[in-house]
């Protein structure tokens, strides 16, 4: 009965017009209101008139790579229109000439070539006269035809690593503004209002190294992105430029543009630190321009998940999904345990805790999205469908134990088993288009996915009873009583703890799920942090144990056959929980994670396929989850 229930919430008026006044509270980046949720359940014939907050997720990647980007195109020959073909379901054939099809096209896309030589490649390739007069143009030009893949691949990396210089190798601006503005006018002739959505951005590459890039989103068209150009790490390594550029082009056009960080997990203690870039102590205006311009994180892709880290997370044996944590991006240096509380999102948001104690703004009070970061043109996060990191690495019998990221010292080489088949970013917008969808990423309302299309809601408020869980419509009682995952909930009544609807359908063609949890974090009166995991909906009946623990779901793959049965687990999982340790004196965060029964990871499909047989650490299961992006809790004055 519950899955009915909440197949009938999140699907059967998908295709309910918006009304304008929920349209302008969309440019707003409002959340919906409660009038508008109140208009909904006075005395009416349909019950879905007046409707006007999202009623489905869209699923979409807002970090893939084309042949544009100047390290992509080293080795990938498909371009920014195969990739919008590929994403909108089309088969498309890969660079190594493999057939290509997504099971479900995207909802949206936003292709994000690096701003570092925007457009290069092609042009380098293609042998264009004015890039072979440059020595450095040559020099390229003649490895990357060689025709030989230890030399391209040798190239490639050379190149990666050109990025992180003072100067670009080959400066010509010409080419960058042509490039851009040929895929902004390619954007606009593939975004289709209603069925899929092409947003324009690109990634600030800087410091490569240790990964503190971040993809840049632009809510307008080509006429107002084509009044920039991509501001690119010779341009400046500071974030904080970034952002001042991005003030610069939203005053300029009245238009708005975010940027969304990746992962830091790659970062050995620079991405969440509580210093400027130039190491002074973070001041309030710096930490309020970060979360202005930053309102997401990407929490999960392709180089492993930056949730949660084991050392960090010593009490939660969900921490520590497809881990990447023995040194920097490109291996130049070893990892310690200090740098992690400055690379995961969970203790992130801790340290946001503690900086709005002592400047005022939290910086960190980030939502959450997942990608792909894909260099193959390819948006491919699904197990059985996985082409790679980048397309020297395709589908083929070895590529588990091939070289996808080389280090100075071969123990910090990165192996094609590494790879994570993630991610997605999920967002609950009104409509499918560049607007709403932008909007819904400045209030957060949004999560992030492994791969999966698993279906989540998550509200917070004072006033959510168990029958909430048992409605036809849980997501009215959800904005009527509280706020959506991204919110903040207003101070708490005389008496009042904190109440939470959980509510997540599986996949139609995924995993049942196993379990939802409910991650708390809080600052005490100290000005400590502290975390806590709470599982608060699962499967099968199960009874925790003395130590309060919830027993596995178990395991159904057969991982010779790279399949899995679904007697295991649920379809769907709804619930109310009340935070049993509630202080209203404490400021909080809270957020949702959903985690699938055991499925075969994408090494599993591909030991069947090719026949071969894999070292024993290579994993051969996943559990594939979602993490909302987080609800917080402010005591009145602070």
């Amino acid at each position: 009965m519950k899955l009915a229930v909440f197949l009938l919430t999140t699907a059967l008026a998908t295709s309910v017009s918006v009304s304008a006044a929920a349209a302008q509270e969309a440019d707003n980046h409002e959340a919906i209101t409660k009038p508008n949720v109140t208009a909904v359940i006075k005395p009416q014939f349909s019950p879905y008139a007046g409707r006007s907050y999202p009623t489905r997720p869209l699923f979409g990647d807002t970090h893939l790579h084309t042949d544009v980007s100047v390290d992509a195109g080293t080795l990938n020959r498909l371009g920014q229109e195969e990739a919008y073909r590929f994403a909108r379901g089309e088969e498309v054939l890969s660079t190594g000439g493999l057939r290509a099809k997504l099971a479900r096209p995207l909802d949206f896309l936003v292709i994000s070539d690096h701003a570092e030589m925007y457009g290069l490649m092609p042009q380098l390739l293609a042998g264009d006269p004015e890039i072979l007069s440059t020595a450095k143009g040559r020099e390229w030009y003649a490895a990357l035809t060689s025709g030989n893949f230890d030399t391209i691949f040798a190239t490639a990396m050379q190149i990666v690593g050109s990025l992180s210089g003072d100067k670009p190798p080959i400066d010509n601006p010409k080419a960058v503004r042509n490039a851009w503005q040929a895929y902004t006018a390619l954007a606009d002739r593939y975004n289709t209002p209603g069925l899929f959505t092409a947003m324009i951005g690109f990634e600030w590459t800087a410091i490569g190294g240790y990964n503190l890039h971040r993809n840049v989103l632009f809510r307008g068209d080509s006429s107002v992105a084509n009044q920039t150009l991509p501001f690119s790490q010779f341009d400046s390594k500071n974030p904080e430029d970034l952002w001042t550029y991005m003030e610069k082009f939203e005053k300029e056009t009245g238009s708005e543009v975010l940027a969304i960080p990746h992962n830091g997990n790659l970062s050995n203690g620079r991405m969440f630190t509580v210093e400027s870039f130039d190491g002074k102590p973070l001041t309030k205006e710096l930490a309020a321009r970060r979360i202005q311009y930053e309102p997401l994180i990407e929490i999960t892709q392709i180089k492993g998940d930056g949730e949660s880290h084991p050392y960090l997370s010593p009490n939660d044996e969900f921490a520590g999904y497809e881990i990447w944590d023995r040194s920097n991006l490109n291996g130049t240096e070893v990892k310690t345990k200090d740098m992690l509380k400055y690379e995961y999102a969970r203790e992130a948001l801790k340290t946001g805790l503690k900086l709005d104690a002592s400047l005022g703004v939290n910086p960190y009070k980030f939502g959450f999205v997942g990608s792909t970061d894909s260099h193959t043109s390819l948006s491919t996060s699904e197990e059985d469908n996985f082409f790679g990191k980048h397309s020297g690495v395709e589908p083929e019998p070895h590529r588990w134990e091939h070289v996808v990221i080389a280090a100075p010292d071969p123990k910090f080489n990165v192996y094609g088993w590494q790879q994570a088949a993630s991610g997605l970013a999920v967002v609950w917008a009104t409509e499918n288009t560049r607007e709403a969808i932008f909007d819904a990423m400045k209030r957060k309302e949004t999560y992030a996915t492994t791969g999966t299309r698993m279906t989540v809601r998550f509200f917070g408020g004072f006033g959510f009873t168990a029958e909430d869980a048992e409605t036809r419509m849980p997501a009215t009682a959800g904005y009527q009583k509280g706020v959506p995952m991204g919110g903040d909930m207003p101070d708490a009544p005389a008496g009042k703890a904190p109440t939470f609807l959980a509510a997540a359908m599986k996949d139609p063609i995924g995993g049942n799920l196993d379990r939802i949890q409910i991650v708390k974090g809080w600052r005490d009166a100290k000005g400590e942090t502290h975390e806590k995991v709470y599982d608060v909906a699962w499967s099968d009946g199960r009874t925790p144990g003395a130590d309060g623990k919830l027993p596995p779901v178990g395991n159904t793959v057969d991982i010779g056959r790279a399949t899995w049965k679904n007697t295991i687990g649920a379809p769907e999982l709804i619930t109310v929980w009340t935070d049993p340790e509630f202080d209203p004196k404490l400021a909080a965060f809270y957020y949702a994670k959903v985690i699938e029964i055991p499925t075969p990871r994408w090494t599993a499909y591909d030991a069947l396929r090719f026949k071969v047989k894999m070292s024993d650490d290579v994993p051969m299961t996943t559990q594939e989850r979602a993490y909302t992006s987080p609800i917080w809790y402010t005591p009145k004055g602070e």
